[in-house]
């Protein structure tokens, strides 16, 4: 994305001109003195000849520069003040639906600016902030025992087919279903470690509901009581042990796919991208921009990235074969190292098995 110091002699002009509006775009390093600094660092002016350029804090010190000791470009006080302001803006109404420019406009950084600096900051985008904090009121309303719709009102969605759209990812079940909180479903469950930590494998009589890994199996319980706690709730070990079998073998490398039943709600179009991610051949990736080529909405990679992160059944859809366009694992609902894990065990399991198949074919 071009900014307003995508080129050299951009970010050259910011460093002359000490403009505090370039910190965090990016930074600049004076080979001479081995040290890196914001745009703004009021230190004296190196020799252009003398200066290189860095996107991240990160890359700078990779080079082998080190922090400058006066603008602390590592640090993120001027950085932190634009967030909170961001975030005071976000909370001030959460009814109200605040577009990047509008929350630019606000903070007086540029959009991209934002985008970027509030991603690190805060760990998602402001509008991952925004469905963060209208699921937090949405839930909050139909525990109370709201009816849907005023709880959708006041949570600040403004339609009915925008809350059940949402309401899978922010919810993680139908609004209905979450304000009953399961009654008159009965739920088998059971928990066992793995290679991965704990899983937990929750199934109806139709097939499985949720499959969730974590680092405590109590936790897990906890989590799953709390969500369908007007459910029959059985914890039936011998019952789950077939799906956990299978589970335990796909983490073992013994077995590359599932036979498992599911009971899960979508909606068609999350439904589409759930049966493309079947589709990713085992030790494979595919990024969210392919998937949305596959499913011919080029321009869908938001609502893409939106059905892996509603996805309840971990592994069974295998959302952590999805990956940014640059490669970056992006977010996984049960933990980045789980889906690095992950991974990597897949490739080398696959690699493995090709090697064994150029074994037999020359004997």
């Amino acid at each position: 994305m071009k900014t307003a110091y995508s080129t050299d002699a951009e970010r050259w002009s910011a460093v002359a001109e000490h403009d505090a509006q370039a910190d965090g775009e990016f930074f600049y390093a004076v080979k001479t003195t081995g040290v890196f600094c914001r745009p703004s660092c009021a230190s004296r002016q190196p020799r252009r000849e003398n200066v290189d350029f860095f996107a991240t804090v990160d890359e700078a010190r990779a080079a082998g520069y080190r922090d400058c000791k006066r603008c602390q470009p590592g640090g993120l006080p001027r950085e932190l003040a634009i967030v909170n302001r961001a975030c005071a803006a976000l909370d001030a109404d959460p009814q109200q639906r605040l577009t990047l420019a509008q929350l630019s406009d606000a903070v007086h950084v540029s959009p991209f600016h934002l985008q970027r600096l509030f991603k690190r900051v805060v760990g998602v985008s402001p509008r991952q902030y925004q469905a963060a904090r209208r699921g937090a009121a949405l839930r909050d309303a139909l525990q109370r025992g709201d009816g849907v719709t005023r709880a959708a009102v006041d949570a600040g969605y403004n339609s009915a087919s925008r809350l059940y759209d949402t309401a899978a990812t922010e919810l993680g079940m139908a609004p209905s279903s979450y304000r009953r909180k399961g009654a008159g479903l009965r739920v088998y469950y059971a928990s066992a470690p793995t290679t991965l930590g704990f899983v937990l494998v929750a199934a109806t009589a139709k097939g499985i509901c949720k499959i969730a890994f974590g680092d405590d199996a109590d936790a897990l319980s906890d989590e799953l009581h709390s969500t369908l706690a007007n459910a029959e709730l059985i914890e039936d070990a011998a019952r789950i042990a077939p799906f956990i079998t299978q589970i335990d073998a796909y983490l073992q490398g013994t077995r590359q796919s599932f036979d498992l039943p599911l009971d899960i709600a979508s909606t068609a179009f999350r439904q589409r991208v759930w049966d493309a991610l079947q589709r990713i051949p085992y030790g494979q990736t595919r990024s969210y921009t392919q998937i949305a080529e596959a499913l011919g909405s080029p321009n869908a990679v938001r609502a893409v990235a939106s059905a892996c992160a509603s996805n309840p059944v971990a592994l069974a859809i295998p959302c952590h074969r999805v990956i940014q366009k640059g490669g970056a694992l992006a977010g996984y609902r049960w933990g980045l190292p789980r889906k690095a894990a992950l991974l990597e065990a897949e490739a080398q399991h696959a690699r493995e098995a090709v090697a064994s198949e150029d074994l037999d074919d020359a004997a």
